[in-house]
């Protein structure tokens, strides 16, 4: 195998296997080369990886080491792509009867579901992360798309219990917004006792939700070592009740009588 073809194939193997250690003599073995030329390809790659602003290989030494993929995207990268997507959320047309935005072609493009969730791997990369935990339903894709680069599970919990999800555990909350009492389940094997989770959604109002996570999560004993809301409504009338959080889009106006938006960077470009 020529090198040029040899560091396409260890490329693309990193980039489908994030954060997980792999040993020399495995990429030596399966492309049929000698340790000094891989240590060079492992050079050329994460020279390259370091230069797009996407990541970096991490060798660590001894007998059980190996190198690993850490993915990361750049402030400049991630700085790039929130300013376009809030010049898409700032036209008029998403307004929606009641001062609602419409999201939901940006929660379906593949595309930028993957950007915020690197952006979103990166925020959280060196928190430890065993799941990610969203509700159901539109903050699912960006759950998806955040696991899939830290390479860990995800975590849904819903409204109303599933036959197919067996027993359940459920709580009562109150909503942020509309201050009513709400309910959320989660399935007992779905999330074991003690992990540490970070909690994924698509927008964020006063936090009622999330904070309804936090208490269901309790019951599980697990850790929030991190909040991602991809929006946060910014409403000086509502006392906010989530503190730490990390949001990339701020929602400071939404005007219906001049049918105008101001989305501007959230609190993770501060």
């Amino acid at each position: 195998m020529k090198r040029s073809e040899r560091i396409v194939a260890i490329t693309n193997y990193f980039l489908e296997h994030p954060f997980e250690l792999i040993s020399l003599p495995y990429f030596s073995e399966t492309y049929v080369a000698a340790k000094s030329s891989i240590s060079e390809d492992l050079d050329i790659i994460d020279h390259m990886f370091q230069q797009e602003g996407i990541g970096k290989l991490q060798t660590v030494a001894g007998a059980a080491g190996g190198v690993q993929y850490l993915p990361f995207y750049s402030k400049e990268n991630s700085d790039v792509f929130i300013n376009q997507l809030c010049e898409k959320l700032n036209d008029p047309e998403r307004i929606l009867p009641g001062g609602y935005l419409y999201m939901s072609d940006l929660l379906g493009d593949p595309e930028t579901i993957r950007n915020i969730g690197k952006i979103f791997a990166t925020a959280f990369a060196d928190k430890g992360i065993e799941y990610i935990v969203t509700v159901a339903t539109k903050g699912i894709p960006l759950a998806y798309a955040t696991a899939n680069i830290l390479n860990v599970p995800v975590v849904i919990v819903r409204r109303d219990p599933k036959v197919t999800e067996g027993s359940t555990v459920s709580i009562n909350y109150v909503s942020g917004s509309s201050k009513k009492i709400q309910t959320m389940v989660l399935a007992k094997r779905s999330l074991p006792e003690g992990s540490t989770v970070c909690i994924i959604d698509d927008f964020m109002k006063a936090g009622g939700t999330i904070n309804g996570m936090k208490s269901l999560l309790k019951e599980f004993q697990a850790h929030v070592a991190g909040i991602g809301v991809l929006a946060e409504a910014e409403d000086e009338d509502e006392e906010r009740m989530i503190d730490e959080y990390v949001s990339l889009i701020k929602i400071h106006e939404v005007n219906l009588s001049e049918r105008k938006i101001d989305a501007k960077k959230g609190n993770y470009f501060q």
